[in-house]
C-alpha cells in the first residue's frame, strides 16, 4: 500500500503540433517530467510508457491529432500532469524564446 502522502492524478491531452511527438518534443517533455518527484506513465492507447524517458515517449508514435492520457502518482502528482499537460497544449513551445526575447 502507498503512503497517505501520494496521490494520483490522471489528465488526458491530444497531440496538437504538426509534427507530433519527435524527438525534441519528446526531449523538452522527459526533461520537464524529471523535474517531478511523481512516476508519470504516459498511455496512447493499450501501450503505457515512463514519461521520463524520451526513448520510451518514441515508441508512442504520438502523431498530431493523438489522444495520450497522463497519470502521475507520488507526492506532487497534480504538477507532475499539469506541467506536461501545459506543454504538450502549448505545441512543445520552448523557454528559450522567451530567453531569446531577454538578450535584447
Amino acid at each position: 500500500m502507498s503512503a497517505m502522502s501520494d496521490s494520483v492524478a490522471t489528465r488526458q491531452v491530444v497531440v496538437s503540433n504538426p509534427q507530433g511527438m519527435h524527438a525534441r518534443p519528446a526531449e523538452m517533455f522527459a526533461k520537464l517530467a524529471l523535474k517531478f518527484n511523481s512516476a508519470i506513465e504516459v498511455a496512447r492507447e493499450e501501450l503505457a510508457v515512463d514519461g521520463k524517458s524520451i526513448l520510451n515517449l518514441l515508441t508512442l508514435g504520438a502523431a498530431q491529432g493523438v489522444a495520450l492520457t497522463l497519470t502521475a502518482r507520488g507526492d506532487d502528482a497534480e504538477d507532475a500532469v499539469a506541467a506536461p499537460v501545459e506543454l504538450v497544449e502549448s505545441d512543445f513551445a520552448a523557454d528559450e524564446t522567451i530567453s531569446r526575447d531577454r538578450s535584447g
